[in-house]
């Protein structure tokens, strides 16, 4: 969906959410499917920091095509829900 978000923002800047949130909600495909948005304004705690262990434990499975850059985090085999 991007490029197609990306193709309805030609001539238009993205300067505010409202105008972003508009550009990609009236975003389609030539198939019809549509791009749905929405803005989250809740607060997240920034820095978090994982340790080496914690990030030995993902899944992540590389792309041939730039592996640095585009790569897929998979659920593990001892991956559980965690209820919520």
């Amino acid at each position: 969906m991007f490029s197609f978000i990306s193709m309805n923002w030609k001539g238009e800047p993205p300067v505010t959410y409202e105008t972003i949130i508009k550009l990609i909600s009236v975003t389609t495909t030539k198939k019809g499917l549509k791009a749905v948005a929405r803005l989250d304004k809740r607060e997240y705690e920034g820095r978090v920091k994982f340790s080496d262990e914690d990030m030995a434990k993902l899944n992540i499975k590389t792309h041939t095509l730039h592996p640095k850059w585009n790569y897929s985090i998979v659920p593990g085999k001892d991956t559980e829900p965690d209820g919520d």
